[in-house]
């Protein structure tokens, strides 16, 4: 019917691709007739030639459509998830699930690991103790009806294109392209079967989408991609130039959101988590200020039930670093910079993430800033502390920060909550 060479040759050229054509180039290649080496040429074509509307969805919907989807419309009840596009300290996930669940409506979280500067929610969870992320579609059916809320493993059966074009687009410099980033999104979040989609698309040093305008383009395209297929998506754009919160890494960061379900926490994370909770909810046609549930304990009695849920002890005593080491503020003045990347990286350094995928990670390891732009700081306080199992770490992470914090005379915060596109 076709071959691979001819619709590679079409697309290097800038010539649009039929659903038809493209339909046939995912499932060849999920099913190994369309070979690595051809894949990743049509990958590196669209990264150049990027993709028509058309084109966009046919590869969302191919991806979608490679393997199993998940309906929850038997439940009784609306279903609602997010997703974020990646960032520095952004534990959103782990508060926001239980406080949309304590409304009622039914959230299935499936989320992943880190890679690179970015931290996974998965590693942050299994920093609890017995904690388990990976559950049968039955168990997490059974979740959503009681407590209402899930944070695992997506199974292996959804978008099974998907991981494997992500996996080639990885090592063939093809992962920072826009229409390949929105297909590979909304493919898995499509297959999930949910009602309500909130999008956290973040912009700045810590975000994979630095540039703001390339940023809301996504946004965009991800919105027209929900709709198209009968979702109420809503897309947040935040900033990600400064670490969500005081913490980087994964049992630290876990510690973090209990202050945040206790009704306390750092005023950013309690903004993001209370502002992506209000569009879940109005997606699941619930009138409510999320921060009463912060505040009452009811997001909290959620969290401890979705934990116990999982084979987690709520209870039990987060883990805590052997080896710590604090970096002092070297200039007196307002801190204006603190670089969501370079702590990123630091963070990884020091063992919270991974080099490649299947490393373990330390639960312990991370970074606690003890100031945030806008604080008034004096040279020799304390700034950051590092936490790692090896020592050896220590001095290359924080060589890694040597340049991540500037001071000023005066400094204005500009706002976390860009926009909201809907």
């Amino acid at each position: 019917m076709y071959t691979a060479v001819e619709l590679i040759t079409a697309k290097r050229n800038g010539h649009p691709l039929s659903t038809d054509q493209i339909t046939w180039l995912v499932n060849g290649y999920t099913s190994g007739a369309v070979l690595d080496e051809q894949f990743a040429a049509l990958a590196m074509a669209i990264y150049y030639q990027g993709l028509t509307d058309t084109e966009l969805l046919a590869l969302t919907t191919a991806m979608l459509n490679s393997g199993a989807t998940l309906n929850f419309s038997d439940l009784g009840k609306p279903t609602a998830d997010k997703h974020s596009t990646g960032g520095v300290g952004d534990k959103i996930t782990l508060p926001l699930t239980p406080l949309v669940a304590s409304y009622g409506v039914a959230v299935p979280q499936l989320s992943g690991r880190g890679l690179g500067h970015t931290g996974g929610t998965l590693d942050k969870l299994e920093a609890i103790p017995g904690f388990q992320v990976d559950l049968s579609e039955a168990q997490i059916r059974s979740q959503l009806l009681q407590p209402g809320g899930v944070i695992c493993a997506a199974t292996a059966q959804l978008a099974p294109a998907d991981k494997k074009i992500y996996s080639l687009r990885d090592v063939t410099a093809t992962v920072d392209s826009m229409p390949l980033i929105a297909s590979s999104i909304m493919s898995k979040k499509l297959a999930e079967g949910t009602d309500t989609l909130v999008l956290d698309v973040k912009t700045g040093s810590g975000a994979f989408m630095q540039d703001e305008e390339q940023a809301r383009q996504l946004a965009e395209k991800m919105v027209w991609l929900g709709k198209r297929s009968s979702v109420h998506t809503t897309a947040v754009l935040t900033r990600m130039d400064t670490p969500l919160g005081y913490t980087v890494g994964n049992g630290i960061e876990v510690e973090e959101t209990l202050e945040v379900l206790a009704g306390a926490g750092p005023a950013d994370v309690v903004e993001l988590t209370v502002t992506l909770a209000k569009h879940m909810l109005a997606g699941a046609g619930i009138d409510a200020d999320p921060a009463e549930h912060l505040n009452n304990g009811k997001a909290m009695d959620t969290w401890r039930a979705m934990i116990a849920a999982q084979h987690g002890d709520p209870d039990a005593p987060l883990p805590t670093a052997t080896h710590q080491h604090t970096v002092m503020a070297r200039e007196t003045g307002v801190l204006s910079v603190m670089d969501a990347r370079a702590i990123g990286e630091a963070a990884w350094r020091l063992g919270a993430g991974r080099q490649v995928q299947g490393q373990t990670v330390q639960p312990t390891a991370g970074i606690r800033l003890h100031a945030k732009p806008g604080d008034a700081v004096t040279a020799g306080q304390p700034l950051m502390t590092l936490y790692t199992e090896t020592p050896e770490a220590l001095e290359p992470a924080e060589q890694l920060l040597g340049d991540a914090t500037e001071t000023v005379n005066t400094y204005l915060s500009p706002p976390l909550v860009i926009d909201v596109i809907s």
